[in-house]
């Protein structure tokens, strides 16, 4: 339920219909919203609450979703007050819906501190369910939404809380930290030439030549390296120490040994043909998923990660070099800036 939904409404008199049928299948419509100011009294009441602040546009826009989708009622309950509105409205709603024997959903907050609204909100819930018997109320939902992220997620499991879903909306489809991934296409051999783009910026520096590319795995099973290497260097072997250059790290040269590895690249076409089908999505994603599972923790925690080591094989690295360098006397190692 969107907020604009709730603000929508100004008074009961714009909720049509103002009926609705019992789920157990009595033929007669009952005036749900007689049924729903009764409760708000009881609730009210209750609650030690003043009938004067609740919201009756809020209460006309839940009644108006209930009676259209009596078994999925979730409505938004922080449009304007939580403790004193939009909480005593739900409960008065989802006690004519329980009267008519329908279950509501639960409650989505959407604003404030979260975890004490969540808090506050069970206890009510626990209280109407057993003050007037109702034991639906026991199952209640409380979603939790605005602007949730990783950061937030960890600070919500630090603090005491009810929530029991979170809905993540703009983190989801937009990645904050980078936008847009900056994917671009060079080109990097003709005809067995290896081509390069040298640029000041090292990041915007193109690496030449065909290339395989390796996943090493240390003992524990997790991938410690990607090793990008001339496509006809014979692939790195498990158990035997090897030297590379990571990248973005000069000319410091490191020795692996890795316990495992793993060749990445795949070619799916070549010379106009596709030569291996491409992965479905629904098998692409659990690829991912299991991928990411064997990463180390260090490189997946929150704050300060560890960044993942992609190096180049020697031969590569001084293939790189002698082409920046323009030192080589071969002349099939042309620039292309």
């Amino acid at each position: 339920m969107a907020h604009s939904y709730v603000t929508s409404f100004t008074s009961l008199a714009e909720v049509r219909p103002q009926t609705l049928v019992a789920l157990n299948g009595e033929p007669d419509p009952v005036d749900i919203i007689s049924l729903t100011k009764g409760w708000l009294s009881r609730v009210c009441e209750l609650l030690g609450s003043e009938p004067g602040k609740i919201h009756e546009g809020e209460l006309a826009a839940f009644l108006s979703y209930a009676i259209a989708y009596p078994q999925n009622f979730m409505p938004v309950i922080d449009s304007y007050s939580v403790g004193c509105s939009g909480l005593l409205n739900f409960c008065a709603v989802a006690l004519a819906l329980c009267e008519l024997d329908y279950t509501p959903v639960g409650v989505r907050l959407d604003s404030g501190d979260l975890c004490k609204l969540s808090l506050d909100v069970r206890r009510v819930f626990r209280l109407c369910g057993e003050r007037f018997s109702v034991s639906a109320f026991d199952s209640l939902m409380i979603v939790g939404s605005n602007n949730i992220s990783e950061e937030s997620m960890a600070e919500l499991n630090k603090k005491e809380n009810e929530i029991d879903v979170v809905g993540v909306g703009t983190h989801l489809v937009t990645c904050t930290r980078q936008p847009s991934l900056g994917c671009v296409y060079k080109l990097v051999e003709v005809r067995g030439m290896p081509r390069m783009k040298i640029s000041e910026d090292p990041e915007k520096s193109t690496v030449p030549g065909r290339k395989a590319v390796y996943r090493l795995v240390d003992a524990e099973g997790h991938p410690f390296l990607d090793l990008v290497c001339l496509a006809v260097e014979s692939p790195p072997e498990a158990g035997v120490s090897l030297s590379c250059y990571p990248l973005m790290c000069g000319n410091s040269l490191v020795s692996v040994t890795p316990a495992q590895v793993t060749c990445l690249r795949q070619e799916v076409f070549t010379k106009g043909q596709v030569t291996h089908p491409l992965c479905s999505a629904a098998e692409t994603r659990v690829k991912v998923q299991s991928s990411l599972q064997t990463l180390h923790p260090r490189h997946k925690r929150l704050q300060e990660p560890d960044s993942y080591t992609v190096a180049l094989s020697e031969k590569l690295h001084h293939l790189v070099t002698e082409i920046q360098k323009g030192s080589t006397n071969n002349s099939n190692f042309l620039l292309a800036n």
